[in-house]
């Protein structure tokens, strides 16, 4: 089951504090291609900046772990005020780890929240961290992603994936 999320949604602005509280979750680590903005852009998705707001109001800690280096990363997270890591290296351990430790948060605590299953997913579960699917916000278009999207579309059939209904 290392590729199947504990929560599947539409969209980062579908995660409300209520299902954060009904999974115990007090922290999330973001991913932000086609999580919070489409793939390398740097315009914020809908309603992103109102439902950060809603998070800080209610003490979710956030920080962002994307595989993108840090001259792709740190204007994002500048922009939007939020602690960052660069260069993540997902799904390998590495980048959890540090994302943890900066939360400060125990990992039953946490979920990561990212639009792909072979790393966000994947490299979630590994951790035995909390993981929860987004549909991307735009396809990518290079042969590496649509061959990736494909292999996804496989796991959606085994493992029955389907957006959360609360």
């Amino acid at each position: 089951m290392l590729l199947k999320p504990t929560v599947k949604l539409e969209k980062i602005t579908d995660i409300s504090v209520g299902l954060l509280k009904k999974l115990n979750i007090t922290a999330l680590i973001l991913d932000v291609d086609n999580t919070l903005s489409t793939h390398h852009g740097m315009v914020l998705c809908d309603g992103l900046e109102n439902w950060l707001q809603v998070m800080a109001d209610n003490g979710i800690k956030l920080v962002i772990l994307s595989n993108s280096t840090k001259k792709r990363v740190k204007p994002f997270a500048e922009k939007i005020n939020l602690d960052y890591l660069s260069t993540g290296l997902k799904p390998l351990f590495i980048g959890y780890l540090r994302a943890l430790k900066r939360l400060g948060v125990s990992r039953k605590n946490v979920a990561i929240v990212g639009d792909q299953i072979f790393t966000d997913v994947l490299g979630g579960n590994c951790c035995l961290l909390k993981t929860i699917l987004l549909t991307p916000i735009k396809p990518e278009s290079s042969l590496r992603f649509r061959f990736k999207r494909k292999l996804e579309k496989i796991v959606y059939k085994i493992y029955k994936i389907e957006n959360y209904k609360g």
